[in-house]
């Protein structure tokens, strides 16, 4: 059973700017209520791509230099990499079609 990857400040860049596949990231944070909210759909997201996509979580209490680096001021936010590159955002608890969307677009 695939879960999401914990990304980390020092992984990142392996993880996510080097990956071979699209990447979904999750900022998140342990009291932030609307990260709780979408966690369970971030999980489901892992299963669904697994071996065609990464899906992984930033704690952006522990990891601040990635948060940092990509402007993360409000969470969740989730970024969409492609060959190391951000090529989509969504900022706040969405449902699950919609991050779907997202992710299937780089798969063509």
């Amino acid at each position: 059973m695939s879960k999401p990857i914990e990304i980390t400040d020092s992984n990142f860049e392996e993880t996510v700017l080097r990956a071979d596949k699209p990447v979904l990231v999750d900022f998140w944070a342990e009291w932030c209520g609307p990260c709780k909210m979408i966690s369970p759909v971030v999980e489901e997201l892992a299963k669904d791509y697994d071996g065609t996509a990464v899906i992984g979580k930033v704690d952006v209490d522990t990891n601040p230099g990635v948060s940092a680096k990509f402007g993360i001021r409000s969470i969740p936010t989730l970024l969409v990499f492609k060959n190391g590159e951000v090529v989509d955002k969504q900022v706040g608890a969405v449902n699950k079609s919609v991050l779907a969307k997202k992710l299937d677009a780089q798969l063509v």
